[in-house]
C-alpha cells in the first residue's frame, strides 16, 4: 500500500493549504519536461495529490488504506467488481442447502457504501432540488423622505410560481413516475479519466431537474417547472432616518423555486438623492447660509430653512467664531436605532449645522466710508 501522506511529505494531519503546498513543490522538482525530472515520481506525486485533496476519498483512504471504489479487485472482490455474480456453491455443507447454486446481486456495491458515508458525514449529500434565487433592487429615495419617512410599490420582473399547476409543475392527481436516467436519486454521476487518473463529478439530473420524479401530466404553461416569467408587486416600508446605502431584506420577494422549492428573498438598497440644500452628515444636516457683514453689525437675526419645510430665525452670538458652525439642535434627522425604527425620547433627532458665508460688500460711497471710519474710531 502506498503512503501517500509520505509520498508528499506531509502529515496526516497537515491541513488541505499545507499538502497543496507540498504538492506544487515537488510537481515542479520532478515535471517530466524539466531537466532531471522524473516522469514515475512526478505521477506518483499526482495521485497522491488527487487523493489527499479529496475530501471524500482522503477521508476513505484514513480509514481503509485505499482510495479505490468499493468493490474494485483493491478490495479483494476479484474481477466481478463487486457488481454481482458471487457464487455461494452448496454453502459448505450447510442443511436444507445442498445442491443449490446461489448466487446473489448485490447490485451497485458503490451506492450502498456512498450512502453510508454520506450518513456518516463524509460526504455532503447534495441538495436536488434549486432553490429560487434572491434579488437585489435599488430604490432611490430624496432627504424628504428619508426625514419623514416613505412607502414604496416595487414591481421585481422575476420567475413566481404558476398558477395553472400551483407551482407543482404538473397535475398532482395524475400522479408521478420516477426518472429513468437517474433511477430517482435526483443526481447523476459522471466520470472521465486524465492523465492524472480518473475524476468524478455528480451533478443535477437534467432529465427530471434534481427531483427524481416526473409528473405523468406535465404543465402545459410551465413546462413542468413549476414556475414562470412574470413581476412580484410589492410593499416596502422606509422608516425614518435610514441611513444611505442600507438594505431592507423582504424575505419571499426573490425568485419562486422551481416545482414549489424554496422562494428566495428580495434585498432592497435605498440610495438618498443628493438635496439642492442640505447635505447630510450622519444623523446631522448642514446648510450654508450668506450673510451680510451689516446684518452681523447690527445684531439682526438670520433666516434658516429646515427639512421640514419650514424656516427658522436665529441670532448669531456675540463674539462667535464664524469659521465654525453654527448649531441649531434639534433640527437636524431623524436617528434611526438598531432595532429597525426610529429612536424617540433619547434626542432623537440630530442638529442642523449652518456654515456661514460672509458676503463681501461692495465698495462703499463717500458717505459710507466717513461711517465707517467714525464707527472704527469708536
Amino acid at each position: 500500500m502506498k503512503d501517500y501522506y509520505k509520498i508528499l511529505g506531509v502529515h496526516k494531519s497537515s491541513s488541505a493549504e499545507e499538502v497543496k503546498k507540498a504538492y506544487r513543490k515537488l510537481a515542479h522538482q520532478h515535471h517530466p519536461d524539466k531537466q532531471g525530472g522524473d516522469e514515475a515520481k512526478f505521477k506518483e506525486i499526482n495521485e497522491a495529490y488527487q487523493v489527499l485533496s479529496d475530501l471524500q476519498k482522503r477521508a476513505q483512504y484514513d480509514r481503509f488504506g485505499t482510495a479505490e471504489p468499493f468493490g474494485s479487485p483493491r478490495w479483494g472482490y476479484g474481477e466481478a467488481g463487486g457488481a454481482g455474480g458471487w457464487d455461494f456453491s452448496g454453502f459448505g455443507g450447510v442443511p436444507g442447502w445442498e445442491g443449490f447454486n446461489v448466487q446473489y446481486d448485490f447490485g451497485d456495491l458503490g451506492d450502498v457504501f456512498e450512502s453510508f458515508f454520506e450518513g456518516l458525514g463524509v460526504r455532503p449529500k447534495r441538495p436536488t432540488y434549486r432553490r429560487g434565487s434572491d434579488l437585489e433592487t435599488i430604490e432611490e429615495i430624496t432627504l424628504e423622505e428619508v426625514f419623514r419617512g416613505a412607502v414604496k410599490d416595487l414591481h421585481i420582473k422575476t420567475s413566481v410560481t404558476c398558477k395553472a399547476c400551483n407551482g407543482q409543475g404538473g397535475d398532482p392527481a395524475a400522479g408521478s413516475k420516477q426518472c429513468t436516467v437517474c433511477h430517482g436519486r435526483g443526481e447523476v454521476r459522471e466520470e472521465r479519466k486524465t492523465f492524472f487518473g480518473s475524476f468524478a463529478q455528480v451533478r443535477a439530473c437534467n432529465t427530471c431537474k434534481g427531483f427524481g420524479q416526473i409528473p405523468n401530466k406535465v404543465c402545459s404553461i410551465c413546462k413542468g417547472g413549476g414556475r414562470v416569467l412574470g413581476e412580484h408587486k410589492l410593499r416596502v416600508e422606509i422608516l425614518p432616518g435610514i441611513q444611505d446605502n442600507q438594505i431592507i431584506k423582504i424575505k419571499g420577494g426573490g425568485e419562486a423555486g422551481e416545482r414549489g422549492t424554496g422562494v428566495g428573498d428580495l434585498y432592497v438598497r435605498v440610495r438618498i438623492k443628493p438635496h439642492h440644500t442640505f447635505a447630510r452628515r450622519n444623523d446631522d444636516l448642514v446648510v450654508r447660509k450668506e450673510v451680510k457683514v451689516m446684518d452681523l453689525l447690527l445684531g439682526r437675526k438670520i433666516e434658516i430653512p429646515t427639512i421640514s419645510g419650514g424656516k427658522i430665525h436665529v441670532e448669531i452670538p456675540a463674539g462667535f467664531n464664524l469659521k465654525e458652525a453654527l448649531k441649531i439642535p434639534g433640527e437636524g434627522m431623524p436617528r434611526f436605532s438598531a432595532g429597525g425604527g426610529p429612536a424617540s425620547g433619547w434626542g432623537g433627532r440630530g442638529d442642523l449645522l449652518v456654515d456661514l458665508i460672509i458676503k463681501a460688500p461692495k465698495k462703499p460711497s463717500g458717505r459710507m466710508q466717513k461711517l465707517l471710519e467714525d464707527l472704527e474710531k469708536e
